[in-house]
């Protein structure tokens, strides 16, 4: 029996009980390309990376496969231009000033990856992410950044926190991003709400999430699969 034949197993024991529109991201970092092949084979598309470099080791690895690769990690302003390159999603645009170098290279770039805005949703020195007063205060300036593709949401919660608490930091997401297609559909064109880790997952699917991220829920072992 091979050290990962629990993917699989774990895998059809999510789908089983998640709603069909949620979708599953493998966040593949820190695992290798064999675990990415056994999830890929199991029927996940959606892979999240952290570091620039690390996915392309990996997508160098699995090029065979029609892989949708998530940037998930606090992107450098010194990687854009590799990441625009490597990912098809960028789930980590965390400020003003980066979603302005983003445009800027757009402008020039043969590749149009869909952008994610990272909410801070509590305070978190951990954390990288727009509060949300700070995100409605730097509308004027964001939205004149035509070359972004913003088709989603996307928030990590601080640790500790209560599951009532948990639930209702991530009913934040939904609204904020009805409030903002209320203010520019088009140019919000909100599609992804992604929230939910191995640990929380059921409390966003609860809030609203239909892309949820598991890492250790999916690769790690041993880990019992849950009831």
């Amino acid at each position: 029996m091979s050290q990962l034949d629990h993917i699989p197993e774990r895998i059809a024991h999510l789908r089983s009980r998640i709603p069909p529109h949620v979708e599953i991201m493998a966040v593949s970092k820190g695992y290798s390309a064999e675990h990415i092949r056994v999830a890929y084979q199991a029927g996940i598309r959606h892979f999240g990376e952290s570091r620039v470099q690390e996915a392309s080791l990996k997508q160098s690895q699995v090029q065979d496969l029609d892989i949708i690769w998530h940037l998930i990690g606090h992107l450098q302003t010194n990687k854009v231009s590799a990441a625009l390159s490597l990912f098809d999603w960028i789930d980590s645009v965390d400020s003003l000033k980066l979603a302005q170098l983003l445009h800027q290279r757009l402008l020039t770039s043969p590749r149009t990856p869909q952008l994610c805005l990272q909410m801070k949703l509590a305070p978190d020195p951990q954390k990288y992410g727009w509060t949300v007063p700070e995100l409605l205060q730097t509308l004027p300036q964001l939205m004149p950044l035509t070359r972004l593709s913003i088709r989603g949401l996307m928030s990590i919660l601080p640790l500790g926190l209560s599951d009532p608490q948990i639930l209702s930091l991530f009913q934040k997401l939904p609204q904020l991003a009805n409030h903002l297609r209320s203010i520019n559909e088009s140019y919000f064109d909100i599609q992804v709400l992604s929230m939910g880790m191995s640990g929380d997952y059921p409390l966003a699917i609860a809030a609203g999430a239909n892309l949820i991220r598991l890492g250790r829920f999916l690769f790690a072992d041993p880990l019992p699969t849950p009831d």
